[in-house]
């Protein structure tokens, strides 16, 4: 909101800078160089993967569509999940044959504690998970850490 209001008050003052040169060729513009500064929301390294096949009768095309419109906005309204991310397992870059797992799912949870303890148990949660659970196979959880 701070970097478009910005932009636009810019944009403005760029255009009377143009109109002012325009009526007086001679004068130089007010503004010569504008640099707009975009706020970066840095993410915690993902510590929640989550690796699966669909169960038998489940089409790619109805779990992805579960996934955009009910899996994802409700574990991104939780104020624990910071980051969530679900991806299509598509072929290996090496070797022959199909991967393990149809789909991974990555969390970034920085309260892990508070999300196992508290949202878990939560209603949301608990709607998604039984959701998910009718619609994927053998679901691993894994908790991460990441090496540094």
């Amino acid at each position: 909101m701070k970097a478009t209001l910005f932009a636009a008050a810019a944009a403005l003052l760029l255009s009377a800078c143009q109109t002012a040169s325009e009526a007086a060729p001679q004068a130089q513009p007010a503004v010569e160089r504008i640099e707009i500064i975009k706020e970066v929301q840095v993410e915690t390294t993902p510590n929640l993967f989550i690796l699966y096949t669909l169960k038998e009768g489940v089409t790619p095309e109805q779990f992805e569509n579960w996934v955009v419109t009910t899996d994802q906005p409700a574990m991104r309204s939780l104020a624990r999940v910071q980051s969530f991310r679900t991806y299509r397992a598509e072929r290996l870059l090496m070797g022959e044959g199909a991967p393990g797992v149809g789909y991974i799912e990555a969390f970034a949870i920085p309260d892990l504690e508070g999300f196992t303890t508290e949202d878990m148990g939560g209603e949301t949660v608990q709607k998604v998970m039984g959701e998910f659970m009718g619609l994927v196979e053998a679901p691993q959880f894994i908790i991460v850490s990441e090496v540094k």
